[in-house]
């Protein structure tokens, strides 16, 4: 028999085991306080694993709904700013105040580097 490594594997064997050892109750009475405590355990274990099934359900619909609303953010927030740029213009230093890069123009653009001379041809 191997040896389970999940919860629910481990909950499922200890529940066959205590099964076993109440119908075999007359013999083996002197385990009965044993048997009474492993009952408690289990039920304990039992009802903590459907409330981390339950937290992880959760957990996930949380989840979903704060990606929907990370995204109804972001949509808004770009609106705004569109909004904010038009208002103050393009070039607006203002637009520093909120975060925004103002329009300063573009750099120019570098001088093309001058070919490199050609090569004298060799002399034979």
């Amino acid at each position: 028999m191997s040896e389970e490594s999940t919860y629910s594997g481990i909950l499922g064997n200890a529940q066959r085991f205590h099964t076993s050892m109440e119908a075999a109750v007359g013999q083996i009475p002197h385990l009965e306080a044993g048997r009474a405590r492993l009952g408690e355990g289990l039920s304990l274990a039992q009802d903590l694993a459907k409330q981390q099934s339950a937290a992880t359900a959760a957990k996930q619909e949380l989840s979903l709904q704060l990606q929907g609303a990370v995204k109804d953010v972001q949509l808004l927030a770009t609106m705004l700013r569109k909004g904010v740029k038009q208002h103050f213009g393009l070039r607006s230093e203002k637009l520093a105040e909120f975060g925004l890069q103002p329009f300063r123009g573009r750099k120019p653009k570098p001088a093309p580097a001058a070919p490199p001379p050609p090569a004298p041809a060799p002399t034979v």
